[in-house]
């Protein structure tokens, strides 16, 4: 069975990404999200992140930010036993670096991957520029 993702963060930002990576890779059953809204506790967020994790056996978290309270909230379930790798600072480049690498039966260093694929274009295209002359 492969490793289930579930993205947390503040808002939508998580269900948003998710749409934006199924557009790319087609629908993710695999992929569950979890925000955090305005009008909610940390507790509140916690259940539902709780009720997601239930049924599943194998999974990495992704929050959208260090120090913030979707990855706070998760940090404390680590804490408290839950054994599960939580990385934050998500962007799509992790998301499709998961899936991919979950399609090929390998794993992915996704902090690295996250890395690389941050780029600045307008130095890209420079450097192209210069190539050519």
């Amino acid at each position: 069975m492969a490793k289930e993702l579930i993205l947390v963060s503040h808002g939508s930002f998580c269900e948003e990404l998710k749409k934006s990576v199924e557009m790319i890779m087609g629908p993710q059953e695999t992929i569950h999200a979890v925000g955090l809204y305005e009008w909610e506790g940390t507790e509140a967020f916690r259940e539902k992140f709780l009720n997601i994790i239930k049924d599943l056996d194998d999974y990495i978290v992704l929050a959208d930010l260090m120090g913030g309270t979707p990855c706070n909230a998760v940090s404390r379930l680590l804490m408290e036993g839950y054994q599960f790798e939580l990385y934050a600072g998500m962007n799509m480049p992790m998301v499709i670096g998961f899936l991919n690498g979950q399609l090929i039966g390998e794993s992915v260093d996704l902090v690295n991957f996250a890395k690389e694929n941050i780029l600045h274009v307008n130095d890209l295209l420079l450097s192209f520029e210069k190539e050519e002359d």
